[in-house]
C-alpha cells in the first residue's frame, strides 16, 4: 500500500489508524506475533470513532472518508464554497484519490481470517447503538456515512474525486467548514477556535414580532454573506427581547452559503487579532459575535474591540463582521459627571467622545423594543398555537399576566417561559385526534 506517497493529503489528522491497518495490510502473512494484538488495537479505536462521531454502516470506510474531509490542504481549501478549480492541482489530487481508492477497495476477508479475526465483521457492518454525535450534527454525521458508501461504490478515481469536490462545495472542509459556530479557547500553546455542536436550530420566524428589527438584520447580512458592502452590526434594547436568538437564527439561516459564527467574550479581546488571523484567509464569511456586551468605567478591554474593528493598521478582512448585544445604546457607562467634568477635567468632551467611539463603529444599530401588553399577549398566543396549547384564549392571557407579574415582566423571553412551563404541566397540550 502507498501511503506515504501520498502528495496533497499528506498531512492527515488522526492518521494512525490508517499507518497501522496498512501495516497490517502488508505483514499480516508475514507470521509477525504483533499483528494479530494490532488488528484488535485498530478494531477499538474504529469503535471509539464510531462511539464520538456517531458513525455507522462500514467503519473502515467512514474513517478513511473522515480524513478526507477534515484534511485542510491546497486543493480541499480552494474547493470550498467556490467548487471545482483548475489547473495541475487536479492531477496531483487524483493521484491520492487513487491511493484512497485502494484503502476503500480492499477486501479484510483474508486477513481475517489468517489472524483468526472473524470480530472485525461487524466493524464493517456497523449497527449504531445511539443516535447522537459528540462531534457532529446529526445532518453532518448521516452526510459523512452516506459519503462514505458514495466513495465506495465510486468506479473510478475521477468519479471519487467529483464526488469529494462536490461534498467540499457543499458542507467546506475541516472544522470550520463542518460546523456553523465556534468558541474562542486560549491555551499553552495559543488561540484556538473549537466548535459549538448543540446550537439551537432558531428560526427568525420562531421570533414573533420585530419585523422591523429583523428585517435591517437580515439585510445587513444577506448583503454580507453575497459578498456586497455590509457593516458592524449592534443589536441593543430591553433585556428578553430576541436580540441573541436573531444572531442564532442567521447562523441557522446562511450556514449553508458560507457563514460562521465565533462567539467570543469580553475578556477573551486580547486574542481578537489571533481569531481574525485563523480566518482572514478561507473563503467562508465569519461574523465575531458579542454578546451582552457592555463596559463599566473601569474596564479597557473595549479598546481591543476598536482597534480590530477599525483604527488599526491591518484593514479588517471583507470576510469578518463584528455582531454584538447589549442592553446599553452606549456599551460603556457614562456619567453625568463626564459632561459635567469641567470641575475635574480640562477637556471633558473627551471623555465623552472617548466612551461614544466604540458604538459609532458599529455601522448598523437595531432596537429591540419590550413589548406593551398587547403586544405581549400576541407574543403569548402565537407561541401557544405553535406549541400546541390548548387553552381558551382568555384563560391563557389571564395566566400570562399572572405570569409575568413575578417573572420580569413583559417580555418575548418572559413569553417563551410562560410557554415552557405549561408545556412542561402537560395538562395544557392539544390532542391529536384522527377524524
Amino acid at each position: 500500500m502507498r501511503e506515504e506517497e501520498l502528495i496533497v493529503y499528506k498531512n492527515l489528522e488522526d492518521g494512525k489508524i490508517l499507518k497501522d491497518m496498512v501495516w497490517l495490510m502488508e505483514h499480516y502473512r508475514s507470521g509477525d506475533v504483533t499483528a494479530r494484538p494490532l488488528f484488535y488495537e485498530c478494531m477499538h479505536e474504529l469503535l471509539e470513532r464510531a462511539s464520538a462521531h456517531g458513525f455507522y454502516g462500514n467503519l473502515w470506510h467512514c474513517y478513511l472518508t473522515n480524513l478526507l474531509v477534515n484534511n485542510e490542504n491546497s486543493y480541499s481549501l480552494a474547493c470550498e464554497i467556490r467548487g471545482e478549480v483548475e489547473g495541475s492541482i487536479n492531477q496531483l489530487v487524483l493521484h491520492d484519490i487513487a491511493i484512497f481508492r485502494e484503502f476503500f477497495a480492499y477486501d479484510h476477508t483474508e486477513m481475517m481470517e489468517v489472524l483468526k479475526v472473524p470480530e472485525f465483521y461487524f466493524v464493517l457492518h456497523y449497527e449504531r447503538a445511539q443516535q447522537v454525535s459528540r462531534v457532529y450534527s446529526t445532518r453532518i454525521r448521516d452526510r459523512i456515512c452516506q459519503l462514505a458508501g458514495e466513495l465506495a461504490c465510486a468506479e473510478s478515481a475521477a468519479e471519487m474525486k467529483k464526488i469529494l469536490t462536490e461534498f467540499y462545495q457543499a458542507y467546506g472542509v475541516g472544522t470550520l467548514g463542518l460546523h456553523k459556530a465556534f468558541r474562542v479557547v486560549h491555551e499553552e500553546e495559543g488561540t484556538r477556535i473549537v466548535p459549538i455542536r448543540n446550537i439551537s436550530h432558531v428560526q427568525l420566524d420562531d421570533l414573533i414580532g420585530y419585523e422591523i428589527p429583523k428585517k435591517k438584520l437580515l439585510e445587513n447580512t444577506e448583503a454580507f454573506v453575497s459578498g456586497r458592502k455590509a457593516n458592524n452590526c449592534l443589536l441593543f434594547g430591553d433585556a428578553g427581547t430576541g436580540k441573541s436568538t436573531s444572531i442564532k437564527a442567521i447562523a441557522n439561516e446562511y450556514y449553508g452559503r458560507g457563514l460562521r459564527i465565533i462567539e467570543i467574550y469580553k475578556h477573551q479581546f486580547h486574542d481578537l487579532n489571533d481569531v481574525v488571523a485563523q480566518v482572514k484567509n478561507r473563503n467562508y464569511k465569519f461574523i465575531i459575535y458579542m454578546d451582552d456586551l457592555s463596559f463599566e468605567e473601569f474596564e479597557t478591554e473595549y479598546k481591543y474591540l476598536k482597534a480590530v474593528i477599525e483604527g488599526g493598521l491591518e484593514k479588517k478582512p471583507d470576510n469578518v463582521l463584528i455582531y454584538a448585544t447589549s442592553n446599553r445604546r452606549h456599551l460603556i457607562r457614562e456619567n453625568f459627571s463626564d459632561k459635567e467634568g469641567r470641575r475635574d477635567q480640562l477637556h471633558a468632551s473627551d471623555t465623552v467622545q472617548e466612551k461614544l467611539s466604540l458604538v459609532y463603529r458599529f455601522g448598523v444599530t437595531i432596537f429591540f423594543c419590550g413589548p406593551d401588553k398587547k403586544q405581549f399577549q400576541e407574543i403569548v398566543k402565537g407561541l401557544a398555537a405553535r406549541h400546541g396549547i390548548a387553552m381558551d384564549e382568555e384563560t391563557l392571557l389571564a395566566e400570562a399576566g399572572k405570569w409575568e407579574l413575578s417573572h420580569g415582566g413583559l417580555s418575548g423571553r418572559t413569553a417563551q417561559q410562560f410557554i415552557d412551563h405549561l408545556r412542561g404541566q402537560g395538562a395544557y397540550r392539544i390532542q391529536n385526534v384522527r377524524k
